[in-house]
């Protein structure tokens, strides 16, 4: 797994690839409530290059939603493909979550 950002403001968009997995959940809830920490409101996590991911994800994803949506923020998500939207689908995340289909479409 490999975790970029760029943060504007208080908005912070988050790039992660590779599987997100067990082994690589707290690493990526450390980063992203750091950013939280840091004074990000809206935080989009872009997916694209994502090829796994696991319940364990989805529990950090909906911890840091929790968090931000408390404080009056907000977390979307990128995901551009249809075997990780899915997983949203399947599980109604998609119905917590606003999902984008590209980066570009997230800044709008």
């Amino acid at each position: 797994m490999q975790v970029t950002s760029t943060v504007e403001g208080s908005r912070a968009v988050v790039t992660a690839s590779g599987e997100l997995d067990v082994a690589t959940a707290p690493e990526l809830r450390a980063y992203l409530h750091k950013i939280v920490d840091e004074g990000a409101s809206t935080l989009i996590v872009d997916l694209s290059d994502v090829g796994f991911l696991d319940s364990t994800t989805l529990g950090v994803l909906i911890s840091v939603h929790k968090r931000l949506a408390e404080a009056g923020g907000v977390v979307e998500l990128v995901i551009p493909h249809a075997r990780l939207l899915r997983i949203f689908q399947i599980t109604g995340l998609d119905r917590v979550f606003t999902i984008h289909s590209s980066l570009t479409a997230a800044a709008q």
